[in-house]
This record gives structure tokens, sequence and C-alpha cells, in this order.
């Protein structure tokens, strides 16, 4: 039996309006390491998007190499494997390799081939069970770069990008079958599966070119289970053994109902047994007021003082307030108002929806959201537009560029 923690999302180094993270992120990763140590996990995989950014600050780097340090300790003989997500700069994830295997921990910032080939010595890393005999292989894919994809000919239909993601995991799932024959094997995957239920305002559509999502079927029957990272809400996705883990904290306001934590996955003799979503208890409270609808802006402090929440508490540990006002009118000094309001109370106020009352005679238009466009459509109309003719191949390769250095 093979037993695996499947996380992922971190986003180390993430704020809200301002507001750091880490008290909550260390408190989140506690829980992590005491999970691996008490299930005695073979291996810990993190699905990309270690870091919220391209351009960690040096307390979000620190705080990972605290994290990678007492996970060795807690796990002394796990194998430890770092996947690069869109968010993370995969050469900083790259350049400590060395130092990273000192510790026996694997980090995979980019897609590594020797002569052409995949080099199966960067990415395929055995799962060994307690008593030292390899039960598993981990093939290691990070988030799929515009560089990584193999180029599609014209014979092509349908997404160029979907084909040449499907194309690089065969071509990755043949090498390391032929390595390592039936063995089970467990994959990888930092990118949105169609299927996957998204965050509004908290991920975006990362597949290059606009085209947002793979089929579940670019990953094989025969994979022992597949860990996936971008979707913050923990799921399965086709099937049982193809799971996104979740972030390890809210990102957003859309996420305060996720069960935010991480997966244990078991593994048999003949592949995936079961997969359990572990909650994680939060450090610091993300409150909506009021649960739902909206609030009259006279009844807003009567609101915040029905949370009851203690004055002395620190100022790291007070919670994030998302506030839903509606209003009749113009309202100059709203925003003010408000501010004024918040003050007297010990919270943190990091959203502020106004609503208001919609006129009888107004039309009725359903909203589109910005998430249910694909960047690249959004490009062509805005070409067409400025230009009067559609954009050319050579546009096209162009923004493909432009959105993968995003």
């Amino acid at each position: 039996m093979i037993r695996l923690l499947h996380t992922a999302d971190w986003h180390l180094g993430a704020a809200l309006q301002g507001w750091s993270r880490e008290a909550e992120h260390r408190a989140a990763l506690a829980q992590l390491i005491a999970l691996a140590k008490d299930r005695d996990v073979d291996a810990v995989i993190v699905a990309g998007d270690i870091f919220d950014s391209l351009n960690p600050s040096a307390e979000a780097q620190r705080l990972l190499y605290d994290t990678l340090r007492d996970l060795r300790a807690a796990c002394p003989r796990a194998t430890l494997a770092l996947l690069a997500g869109n968010h993370d700069p995969a050469g900083r994830l790259e350049a400590p390799r060395a130092l990273f295997e000192l510790a026996g921990v694997h980090s995979v910032g980019v897609i590594a081939r020797q002569g052409g080939a995949l080099d199966l010595d960067a990415h395929l890393l055995p799962i060994r069970d307690s008593s030292g005999a390899v039960g598993a292989y981990l093939l290691a894919l990070p988030y799929p770069r515009a560089a990584d994809l193999p180029v599609a000919g014209a014979e092509v239909a349908g997404s160029t990008v979907v084909w040449g993601v499907r194309a690089l995991y065969r071509e990755a799932v043949e090498a390391a079958r032929a390595r390592i024959g039936s063995a089970p094997l467990v994959l990888t995957g930092h990118l949105h599966v169609a299927g996957g239920l998204e965050s509004e305002g908290a991920e975006r559509r990362i597949l290059v070119g606009g085209e947002h999502a793979a089929p579940p079927d670019i990953f094989p029957e025969d994979a022992a289970y597949v860990a996936l990272g971008h979707l913050h809400r923990p799921q399965k996705v086709g099937r049982e053994s193809i799971r996104y883990s979740g972030a390890l904290i809210p990102m957003s306001k859309t996420e305060i109902g996720y069960s935010h934590g991480a997966t244990i996955v078991e593994l048999g003799e003949r592949g995936f047994a079961s997969a359990e979503h572990v909650a994680f208890e939060r450090s610091v409270a993300h409150l909506r007021v009021p649960a739902q609808g909206a609030i009259d802006v006279a009844d807003i402090e009567k609101g915040l003082a029905a949370l009851a929440i203690d004055p002395q508490m620190p100022d790291s540990a007070r919670p994030f307030v998302h506030l839903a006002v509606k209003i009749d009118g113009p309202a100059p000094g709203l925003k003010s108002e408000i501010d004024a309001i918040c003050e007297k109370f010990p919270i943190r106020l990091v959203s502020l929806a106004v609503e208001r009352p919609q006129r009888a005679d107004a039309p009725q238009v359903a909203p589109m959201r910005l998430a249910e466009r694909k960047p690249l459509d959004l490009f062509r109309e805005a070409f067409e537009a400025t230009h009067g003719v559609a954009p050319a191949e050579e546009h096209l390769r162009c923004f493909d560029r432009l959105a993968e250095e995003e």
C-alpha cells in the first residue's frame, strides 16, 4: 500500500487588500505537516502555485524553506515533490535543485529534455513504501508552457493547444511505461481540466492561446492517480482518480464556503484505492455580512456588532469581512462612511459590494462573466474593432507569447 499526500495552490506571499496572509499560511502548513506525519505518507506532492507571484518576497521563500525542512523532519523517508504552476517562477524552483536534492526534495519547474526526448531522470521519481520497496512511480510534470508543447500540423482539428497538451502527456506516459512497465504510475498536472468548477476572481484560464480547459481523457485510464493543481475547490474531475486537492486557504470571497485542506490518497496493488479530503481549521475567519443578500447602510453597525468579535484579538487574527450593502439612489461618501463604521470593530474589511434596486423599466440582460470569455476571443474582437480586419497568424502567435509571459 502506498499513501500520498496531495496538496496544491499554496500561493505563499499572497495578500488580501494589502493584508498579509502569512499567519494563515503558517497555521495551514502546520496542519499539513501534522497530517503528513500522522498518516505516515510515502510521498508529498505539491501540484503547483507554491507562490502567488513570479517575484515572491523573501518572507514567502523563507516560509517555503521552513515548510520543506519541517516536512522532511516529519516524514524522513517520504518522496517530496514540488511542481511549478502558472503563478510560480519556474527558474527559482529549478535553481536550488542541487540543494533541494540534499534534503531529498525534488523540484520541477520546467519540462526537461535531453536530445529532444523527455528527460525521465528529471521527471520520473520512485515512491517507496515503509519497507523501502518501490510501490509506485511519480511522473512529475509542471504547468505546460508554450515552449513545452509540440507544434501541431495544419491537419489538426480543434484546439491546437489541447492537442499539444495531449501529445505532451502521451509522450511522457509512453516514455515512463517503457522504463517502469506496468507499475502503478501517478501523474501530476497544473492546468484547468474540463468539468472542474472554478472560483470567480481567483483563478485564470491558463492554457496557452486562450484555450482554458483540457479534457480529462488526456490522462490515460491506467494512471493510478492524477494530482492536479490550479482550481481552488477540492474536487474530482472525470473519474475518482483525477483530483484537485484545492487551495490551503480562501483566496477570494467566492471561496468562503470551500472546505480547504489536502487530500490523502491510497494506492493498492492494482492502482487507485481511495481518496480522502481532509479539511483544515481556519486560523482566521472569513465572514460575509450579511450571510446572504445585502444590508442597509443604517444596519451595518448592528450587523458587525452581532459578530461578537473579541476586541482584544490580535491584528493578525482579526476576521476578514466581505460586506454587501444595498442603497437606493446616489451615495456620495459611502466608502468613507462605511470605513468609519468598520473602524469601531476588530475586523478587516476586504471587499465591499454595492447593490442597487433594478428599475422596473430597465431591460433584462443576462450578465456575462469575464471568466466566461476566452482571452483569445477578446483579442480577436479587439483587433478587428481597431484595425477593421481579423488578426493574422503572426498576430496570434505574438498574443500566445505575451499570454505565456504574463
